[in-house]
This record gives C-alpha cells, sequence and structure tokens, in this order.
C-alpha cells in the first residue's frame, strides 16, 4: 500500500535569516505553524527533520513528531534522505519534502502533488505556477520550468525560458518552479548518492543534477500564492499584511 509521508526540513543556521524556523508568526513559530497546514492535507503522518536541539524542543513542545539529522546535509532533500531511512519506510512510500518556510502552504498543493502519484510510473513529482506578470520571469531567484504536454520537466533554469527569437512570436506561458518535491522513497536513495553535476553547479539548482541522470520529474500547474519566507524583511511583510494565517 503507497502512503505518503511529509518530512520537512528545518535548519537553525539559515545565512540570511538564522534560526528562521522559530521565527515568531502571531504568537507560534512559523514551523509549527507550517505543521499545522500539512495536518490537514490527510498524509499517513508528517515529521520534522532537523539538526537543531533548539528546533527539536520547540517542535516536541507543541506536540509534533521530530526526528534529529546530521548538520553537514548540503540540501534539504538530503536531509530528507536520511530521515526517511530513520523511519524505515518502504520502496513505494512516497515522501514529501515541504519547505518549513513556506507558512502558507495548504493540504490544497499537497493533495495536487500526491494525485501525480496516480500514475505508477512517476517517481519525482513537483508543482509550478503561471507567472502573473512576464517580466517577473527575468528575476533569476525566481526559477523557470519548460515542461512536455505530459507534464514532464523538460529543464529548469535561472533564465527566462523559454526564449522568444521573434517579437511577432505570441507571448509564452512562463512557469515558476515552487519548491516542493515528492518522490518515491527508494528513488529518493538513489538521488542522495548521486554527486554534483556540471548543470547543477552552473544554475545552482539541484533538480538538474538528477535530469542529468535521467531521472524524470513530472510537474503539475497551481495556483499557490503563499510567499516564502527568506529574510526578516520578509516576515515583517507577512505580519503587516496577514493578520491571521
Amino acid at each position: 500500500m503507497q502512503r505518503f509521508i511529509g518530512i520537512i526540513p528545518a535548519r537553525y543556521a539559515s545565512t540570511r535569516f538564522p534560526g528562521k524556523p522559530l521565527a515568531d508568526i502571531h504568537g507560534k513559530p512559523m514551523i509549527q505553524v507550517v505543521c499545522e497546514h500539512v495536518a490537514d492535507a490527510g498524509l499517513y503522518k508528517h515529521v520534522v527533520a532537523t539538526d537543531d536541539e533548539r528546533i527539536y524542543n520547540a517542535v516536541r513542545a507543541f506536540g509534533g513528531e521530530v526526528v534529529m539529522t546530521s548538520s553537514e546535509h548540503p540540501s534539504g532533500t538530503d536531509r530528507c534522505g536520511e530521515a526517511a531511512r530513520k523511519l524505515e519506510l518502504q520502496d513505494e512510500d512516497v515522501v514529501i519534502n515541504i519547505q518549513g518556510d513556506e507558512p502558507f502552504i495548504s493540504a490544497n498543493e499537497i493533495s495536487l502533488l500526491k494525485s501525480l502519484f496516480d500514475n505508477p510510473s512517476v517517481e519525482i513529482a513537483t508543482l509550478v505556477k503561471p507567472f502573473s506578470d512576464a517580466a517577473e520571469a527575468q528575476n533569476p531567484n525566481k526559477v523557470k520550468v519548460v515542461m512536455a504536454n505530459t507534464g514532464k520537466a523538460l529543464y529548469f533554469s535561472r533564465y527566462p525560458i523559454p526564449f522568444v527569437r521573434d517579437a511577432q512570436c505570441p507571448t509564452p506561458t512562463y512557469y515558476q518552479h515552487l519548491g516542493i518535491y515528492a518522490y518515491r522513497f527508494k528513488t529518493l536513495q538513489k538521488l542522495i548518492q548521486l554527486k554534483p553535476s556540471a548543470l547543477e553547479q552552473s544554475e545552482k539548482l539541484e533538480q538538474l543534477r538528477w535530469l542529468e541522470n535521467g531521472f524524470e520529474i513530472y510537474a503539475a500547474p497551481c495556483d499557490y500564492n503563499g510567499i516564502g519566507i527568506d529574510t526578516p524583511d520578509d516576515l515583517a511583510l507577512l505580519l503587516k499584511n496577514s493578520p491571521t494565517l
């Protein structure tokens, strides 16, 4: 039986926002807000994966499940891989890697991601959303993706792809990649064994390592309008504009 397990990587030592998972959002640590939203998604279970005792203790204090992981992981995927092993998952279980700095994440996005695994050939899945303004696609901090008609991702880039060669061509739909992934447990264990690749190092995008090694990633469009919290200024803006979450 296929089970869906949410894993929320949470590290304390963020360069731009140290202690971010414990940042206060209307009287609760951010990691608690994320967990409460994930709890509505009908997952088999959801677990925080951290390398810091302060985060570990905070999660235990609000009744969440948490596992300690190494402080040496270079990415959230690697941290998910260790946590998944500790949970002793089965090969066909699906791990959903949920970012701990997305307090607006909801059951809608997670349910859409789960639905992609109705296709037994899907090993890795993610979400995208159309840019509301094509000019936003010029921002290299917003990752773009082009997809086949089947939903299979062809390439991810910080460059605004697809390139429009002729001015008379219709403006294409630009899709922004959302940093939430899901992988079958057996696939996740393969991904974390891969060495950094040339495209990955060029674009600083770990998913390109997977594509270069022949793994397929399927993406579903959604209308997610959440705000990722990368800096204290992002948090201040959220608190100003969102009296409740």
